[in-house]
């Protein structure tokens, strides 16, 4: 079915992709994904080469542009350029800088170094409003539950640890001693959970995310596409960058995001949170959590 009126911005179409993700055609389901996670290059390459990468026909793209209401693919297009443009100062440079090192060789540490660089400016240019929902709904939430495994898991081990410190009733859902079914049971509606996850996608946070849903639980996802499986069963997504020149995903940009969500949480709170945080730091001092050291005072 074609959208009625095409969106008039990227974030308007990017929620479109997302409503309508389940109807497409498996080849309309491979350009909408990489819309959502390369939108620098769909404002910048010509349609045939974003086929290309995209392994569809160009023709598909077309097609799929009208399908979400626009007349063509100029018209989708623009979309992406507007956001582009919009985009915080100094991003382009910084990205125009480093796109003209390509080709110079570099050892394997300035290469993992550069592509954090990258996952952290393209994570923190697309995640203000997605980090604002989440806080929103986290504070909202009579009880808090994260789940993250594999190499998602200390992204979602981070979260737990900051914001038990000034909400000590967080949960971890880590299904410890084959336990994680038993875990789900006790989710209720109207509470949160955090669920973390990207490509390949673990098939615990698969099920964490629709036992959440089914039990009527707001769902707050941190994944590596707007489209992903997480995000489609998401009320706030938040998008990560994870890619590296290593053989295996990159989790910095995910820590920096659930760094910046504690931190939002942390200023919500306000005085309570700093009253909260004050009484978990005496606490693990006197139970000797930290060494002693010579910058102690007497």
């Amino acid at each position: 079915m074609q959208a009625a009126t095409p969106p008039d911005n990227h974030a308007a179409l990017m929620a479109l992709i997302k409503a309508r993700h389940a109807e497409l055609s498996p080849q309309f389901q491979a350009g909408a994904r990489y819309l959502a996670d390369h939108p620098d290059d769909v404002a910048v390459l010509s349609m045939r080469s974003i086929a290309t990468r995209a392994r569809v026909q160009s023709a598909a793209l077309v097609r799929l542009a009208q399908q979400l209401g626009f007349a063509g693919w100029p018209e989708l297009k623009a979309l992406f350029v507007e956001r582009l443009r919009a985009g915080p100062a100094g991003y382009a440079a910084k990205a125009d800088a480093l796109a003209g090192k390509e080709g110079q060789e570099r050892d394997l540490i300035a290469d993992v170094f550069t592509a954090q660089q990258r996952n952290l400016a393209a994570t923190e240019s697309a995640s203000h409003a997605a980090l604002d929902a989440a806080a929103s709904l986290l504070q909202a939430a009579p009880r808090v539950h994260v789940a993250g495994f594999r190499a998602a898991h200390p992204i979602a081990y981070t979260l737990h640890y900051l914001y038990r410190l000034l909400r000590p009733s967080v949960q971890l859902l880590s299904g410890q001693g084959g336990t994680l079914e038993m875990d789900l049971r006790a989710l209720q509606a109207g509470e949160a959970v955090v669920v973390v996850s990207f490509a390949p996608y673990s098939s615990e946070a698969l099920l964490v995310a629709q036992a959440a849903r089914q039990a009527g639980c707001q769902v707050v996802a941190i994944s590596d596409s707007a489209i992903s499986p997480l995000a489609l069963q998401a009320d706030a997504s938040i998008v990560i960058a994870v890619d590296s020149p290593s053989f295996f995903p990159s989790i910095v940009a995910g820590i920096a995001a659930v760094e910046s969500l504690a931190e939002l949480l942390v200023a919500r709170a306000g005085p309570d949170a700093v009253q909260a945080i004050g009484a978990a730091e005496s606490q693990l001092r006197a139970l000797g959590a930290y060494a002693k050291t010579s910058n102690d005072a007497n």
